[in-house]
């Protein structure tokens, strides 16, 4: 249903026609290039850390990787990754697909790394492990509904 619930989102905000849907998985950042037929790199992968008693999305480019002693010194904790069931509890979307698109829950607060800001046009999923949106990062920080541009990747520069 997540994909449902995404498109609607989208939809309603003038984005529905930037959806792809593919017959191949796009659950990995590899998979999801070889599905575009783009860099690796252009994927806006959404990673789900736990906060508190919430949740933090990081959506970062598809060749960065989070660096612990920058998200602690952002967030003031270890970076722990949520479960699957977490992350679909918190976001609605599964693993795969997860997005920061779509989500009602106000214990989620989704920010944008840095690492993406090299890019023109960027593909984060759209709500399940086949799909995509083609956007700009500032379409994407709008529709994330993004708290704002953090540094806490590494290996991208």
């Amino acid at each position: 249903m997540s994909i449902e619930a995404c498109r609607a989102y989208l939809e309603a905000r003038g984005y529905g026609d930037r959806i792809q849907e593919f017959q191949v998985s796009s659950a990995t950042v590899e998979l999801a290039a070889q599905a575009l037929g783009c860099e690796g790199a252009r994927i806006a992968k959404t990673l789900s850390f736990a906060v508190g008693e919430g949740c933090v999305l990081v959506v970062c480019a598809g060749d960065a990787r989070i660096d612990n002693s920058k998200y602690k010194a952002q967030f003031h904790c270890k970076a722990t990754m949520l479960t699957p069931g977490q992350v679909e509890h918190f976001t609605g979307h599964a693993v795969g697909g997860v997005c920061p698109f779509a989500i009602e829950s106000p214990a989620v607060t989704a920010y944008l790394d840095v690492s993406l800001r090299r890019f023109d046009i960027v593909y984060p999923a759209a709500g399940n492990a086949a799909s995509a949106v083609r956007l700009t990062c500032e379409e994407l920080a709008g529709l994330a509904n993004s708290a704002g541009w953090i540094d806490v990747c590494k290996g991208w520069s």
